[in-house]
């Protein structure tokens, strides 16, 4: 296992050179990435629509196709799910991510052809561990298995023809060569289970007296299985239950108000950390450096990026600026163009760059998550860092949480109304809202403007929710598993509503 884990790792390092390569010359990357794409499809139904062949550089680009939702490529999008192919991309595409993005009824369907596997998703997956060797050079990474957690899978029948659907990491396991099995547990037939409280429990047992090396999954999730797992072997620490275990990867939610949980389960202080974007529509970014929580972009996986500055991201024009035009600390809403036959989509994520050179950046909330309800304009970004500071203030930690508002009834002030479900309870809950509250203040202008004597909005309401309310909550809507993901924020009160009739 020594020597397979030296030669793993040296091939892995290999790939270092071409990623240095687009952190060098990101913009003639990117170009040469757009012209592939137009290339690629301008013989398909919609390369034909918008005149691809004779596009000739990314302004032209942005000029001649619009800016595009899901909502706008549905219909292509469900033609091809029933068999109809050549519409969006010029190869079969058989495989559709279901994703929620939130937990509404309504799931999106992302096409997935074999290059956007291939190239992005594989390569997303090949790379985080080409840079984490490059990070721990004495890595023992492939000496035992790795814990990847997925969802399941769904076959769509349409007469004869067949297409699949499901979890975006069902679809990478369920297509891994048969040599990738060697370093991975559990079994794929427990890993791609679709009942979910079945699947923790197998999965816990399956994986409980593995060599387990490194994790990979969404915290919310995780923190669940690595807890049933110390349960299992009646341990308090998983040092004592995988002394080897050297990295967890994770992303899909802010891991701030989970770090001192895993810390506190793990009792390991040489396990690391490595932040990961990975989204259905594609893999994005990668933490390349240690102690830090700014990601690469990743700019040679078949994605073409565009950018809309959040200050417009409401006017009819819609602008996109291309990766030479971006400022530092700016909000922006990612557009992408993929080899997936995703044109201009906009994918609903907000990112803000802090490096300009290379191209680093992080990733700040959604365009639809966030609370404006009283001109406030606060976003997931300043929701977690207030709460962060809240609990190191107060000595809490926080499990899940979401906030939305409660609206002025014409004789007293609005207010944010947060319900957090809390692995550690702070001192007290008026001591938690106050600090809280200074947090918002401090970060946030438009916030302090509003709270200014208590005119506009009152001192936030925050309601400790018991143990594994959100739980029930997924539960109750039948979307329990590693894609669903509490909004953080909102302008509406459906969430918070659901949420406290099932508390009542």
């Amino acid at each position: 296992m020594t020597i397979l884990n030296s030669i793993a790792s040296w091939w892995m390092k290999k790939r270092m050179h071409q990623i240095e390569l687009f952190m060098k010359y990101p913009h003639d990357v990117q170009h040469e990435c757009l012209r592939k794409l137009l290339t690629s499809a301008k013989d398909t139904e919609w390369g034909k629509l918008h005149n691809f062949k004779n596009i000739q550089n990314p302004a032209h680009f942005r000029d001649t196709v619009p800016l595009q939702d899901y909502d706008s490529l549905k219909p292509f999008i469900e033609r091809t799910r029933r068999g109809e192919q050549n519409i969006l991309w010029n190869t079969d595409i058989k495989w559709f991510a279901k994703s929620s993005g939130t937990t509404s009824d309504k799931s999106k369907y992302i096409p997935v052809s074999k290059e956007s596997l291939d190239e992005c998703h594989y390569n997303g997956g090949r790379d985080m561990i080409a840079i984490y060797c490059s990070l721990y050079p004495e890595t023992q990474l492939f000496t035992g298995k790795n814990l990847a957690l997925g969802g399941s899978l769904k076959t769509d029948h349409y007469g004869d023809y067949e297409s699949q659907n499901g979890d975006l990491s069902a679809i990478v396991m369920n297509n891994l060569p048969m040599w990738a099995e060697f370093f991975r547990a559990p079994d794929i037939s427990i890993a791609l289970m679709d009942k979910w409280d079945d699947k923790l429990e197998k999965l816990s047992q399956a994986i409980a007296d593995e060599n387990m090396v490194s994790l990979a999954g969404v915290p919310s999730w995780m923190l669940l299985i690595v807890k049933r797992v110390l349960e299992i072997k009646g341990k308090s620490s998983i040092a004592d239950v995988w002394p080897n275990l050297e990295v967890y990867f994770h992303g899909g939610v802010n891991f701030n108000p989970y770090r001192e949980q895993f810390k506190a389960v793990f009792k390991k202080p040489d396990v690391n950390f490595l932040e990961l974007y990975n989204a259905s529509e594609g893999f994005f970014g990668i933490q390349d450096q240690k102690d830090s929580d700014e990601l690469l972009l990743m700019l040679d996986y078949g994605i073409y990026y565009e950018f809309i500055p959040m200050n417009e991201a409401g006017s009819e024009s819609n602008k996109t600026l291309s990766l030479e035009e971006v400022d530092l600390n700016t909000n922006y809403a990612l557009v992408i163009s993929s080899t997936g036959g995703l044109w201009r989509y906009k994918i609903g994520d907000t990112i803000k760059f802090t490096s300009l050179n290379p191209f680093r950046f992080k990733i700040t909330g959604r365009t639809k998550h966030f609370m404006n309800a009283f001109g406030e304009e606060v976003v997931v970004h300043n929701a977690d860092k207030a709460l962060s500071i809240a609990c190191e203030k107060t000595g809490a930690q926080i499990k899940e949480y979401t906030a939305a508002p409660v609206y002025m009834d014409g004789t007293s002030s609005g207010a944010h109304e947060w319900l957090i479900e809390f692995d550690k309870q702070p001192s007290t809950i008026e001591y938690f809202t106050e600090m809280l509250d200074n947090a918002l203040k401090s970060i946030n202008s438009d916030y302090e403007a509003k709270r200014y004597k208590n005119m506009i909005l009152k001192q936030p309401i925050v309601r400790s929710l018991p143990e594994n309310t959100f739980y029930r909550w997924f539960e109750s809507k039948n979307k329990l598993g590693g894609q669903h993901k509490v909004p953080r924020l909102s302008n509406e009160r459906k969430h918070v509503e659901e949420i406290m009739a099932l508390v009542k």
